[in-house]
Order: structure tokens, then sequence, then C-alpha cells
């Protein structure tokens, strides 16, 4: 996902969003002429010099400068800046791993800094960015959705607990989107027992995603396949009730139709929380 966006564009992006990207004014200027070399140098010095490597776009440089800031001046109030703005080098450096970290070390040492609710939504980033497709490893979504939610939860007034929840929906469309590949390899397979499970797990957990009608549709071959006709007829009868227009629905309705099982509804809507419960 960090190769849909150039650095630059990134950190114009976070920049915007509250990060400190402002220099310490000080008499004189910080020398770059080896960024490998660490000389002693005051606070406004180190830091300025970090600045400069990161305007410049040479991350990993600006990390072990900003690196240095901390260590030479631990009790400076610019020591926090540092190693926030490190983490933050890192990520921009595509260094997600260094990049937690940090940002770890960060939330522990400075849970009361007036930019930890920017700490946490780097972190979530830093997951987020590394999402996979639906078809590998969704250990890296998860960890964005916890990530995600932490900062929702912490911070809900925060325009960072903006930003996470509209990151969550795709968060959570890739993660029902893993189920749905997992159930449709067991529903060929023939295991219906095993894909019914992926299946309900999609109605239950991800019931804002695209996937449900289509889950609800499986579930209905599913049952069907099993000889389990009322439990398919239920699970069409939400479809169609929920989404009447979608080509799930009339793919459910012709497996039932065939059966001389088409849905039937009551005058009210009374029964549907009832049979919802039932499908999940």
């Amino acid at each position: 996902m960090a190769d849909a966006r150039t650095r630059a564009g990134r950190l114009r992006r976070l920049g915007s969003l509250g990060v400190v990207l402002t220099a310490l004014v000080v008499t004189g200027c910080a020398s770059d002429e080896n960024p490998n070399e660490y000389e002693p140098g005051s606070v406004g010095e180190l830091y300025n010099s970090a600045m400069n490597r990161l305007d410049q776009e040479q991350y990993e440089q600006a990390a072990k400068k900003f690196d240095e800031v901390e260590r030479q001046h631990p009790y400076s109030v610019w020591a926090s800046k540092a190693q926030l703005m490190s983490a933050y080098a890192h990520y921009l450096n595509n260094d997600y791993t260094d990049a937690i970290n940090a940002l770890d070390r960060f939330i522990e040492l400075h849970p009361g800094n007036r930019d930890i609710a920017y700490a946490y939504y780097l972190k979530a980033l830093s997951y987020y960015e590394r999402i996979a497709d639906v078809r590998r490893d969704q250990s890296m979504t998860d960890k964005a959705r916890d990530a995600l939610r932490q900062v929702i939860r912490r911070f809900p007034d925060s325009k960072y607990a903006r930003n996470a929840q509209l990151k969550m929906d795709l968060v959570e469309d890739h993660l029902a989107g893993k189920e749905m590949t997992v159930g449709r390899y067991y529903l060929n397979k023939g295991h219906q027992l095993a894909a019914i499970n992926r299946f309900r797990n999609v109605v239950a957990d991800y019931q804002t995603t695209s996937h449900v009608p289509e889950a609800l549709h499986r579930l209905t071959e599913a049952y069907l396949a099993l000889g389990m006709h009322d439990e398919a007829k239920k699970t069409a009868s939400v479809l169609g009730h929920n989404f009447p227009t979608s080509e799930w629905y009339v793919d459910s309705y012709e497996l039932l139709t065939g059966k001389d099982l088409a849905p039937e509804r009551p005058d009210d809507d009374s029964w549907i929380g009832n049979v919802w419960k039932d499908v999940i």
C-alpha cells in the first residue's frame, strides 16, 4: 500500500495532521558534512541537522540524528520530540518495525505528552500500510484494526480518530474478504460445516462490509447441500429483506424455487430480528 503514494506526498499528508516539523531556532548552523559521524553538539544543532535530513528525504539519516538528540540531551524538552520524529522518519522510510518499536517506547515513556494521540495514530498507520492481499495472511490487518480501535477509543474527539474510523472500513473489508476466501475453499471441497462457520463469521462480525450478501447466499447454498432446508430458507429471507436487488439474492431465490422453497414473508417485519439471530 505504501508503494501507491510517493514518500514526499506522505510527508505533506502526515505533516498536515499535526506532527511538528519546525526546527528549533538556534544561532549558527549544524554541520551535515558526514551524516554517519556523530560528534557532540548542542540540542539545536542536532535537531536542525536531523530536520535538514528529513527535508531532503534522507529518512534513515534523519532518524539517526533525531536519536542523537535524545542520546546526548535526554533531559531536554526536545528529547521527546526527537524521539517521535525518529519514529516518523522510520515510517517515511518504510521501516515500519523500527517505527513501531520507537512509538511503543514513546508511548510508554510519555503517556501524557501532547502528541500522544499522534503517536498512537502513526503506530496504526505503520500496520495499516502493510495490509496484504486478502489471499495472504491477515495478521497485519488484525494488528492494524486493533491499533486503529485504540486511536478511536482513546482519542474519540481527535482528528486522528476520524481518520482512523475511515480506515477501519478497508480493514474490516479485508478481514471479511479473507473469511470469504477460506469459506469458498471449504465449500468447493465439500466441507460445508467448515464453510458455514466462515460465512457466519462474516455475517456476525462484518455486517457493514460488502461481503455480507455473498456470505448469506453461500450460507444458503451450504445449508441446501446439507439438506437443511429451513435454515436455507431463513437465510435467503434475510438476504432478500436486506439486499432485495442483490445478484446474490437472485441466485439464492433460484436455488430455493428449484426445490419449491421460495422465501415467504409475513405482512410485518417482526420476524427479521429472530431470523437474523438464527442465521448468525
